[in-house]
């Protein structure tokens, strides 16, 4: 029985780390495709979770809802951050800080 319990935790563990490492890539293409939409330069090549928790998804299923942040700038001199909402391996949402044109 305890093997049994360890097993089970184990696999959720690798699990999450599973789903957090694709929802993390996907979130990275999104804003860097933004930025390079807008016409800013994506900094650093990464995006950092800040949030994290449970919402259901339109289906009514409990999926996890995270928040990426990122850097761009739009003269390589001053850097500005952006938030990137994914709900599973889906964005939800993009929101960036205004930047001088």
């Amino acid at each position: 029985m305890d093997t049994l319990v360890v097993l089970l935790v184990l696999g959720t563990m690798l699990f999450f780390w599973w789903d957090s490492a694709g929802a993390r890539e996907r979130a990275r293409e999104v804003a860097r495709d933004c930025c390079a939409r807008v016409g800013v330069q994506f900094l650093d090549d990464s995006v950092e979770l800040i949030r994290l928790r449970l919402r259901r998804n339109t289906q009514g299923r409990l999926c996890f809802q995270r928040r990426f942040r990122f850097e761009f700038s739009s003269t390589g001199e001053a850097r500005f951050r952006g938030q990137v909402d994914m709900l599973g391996k889906t964005a939800e949402g993009i929101h960036m800080d205004p930047w001088p044109p």
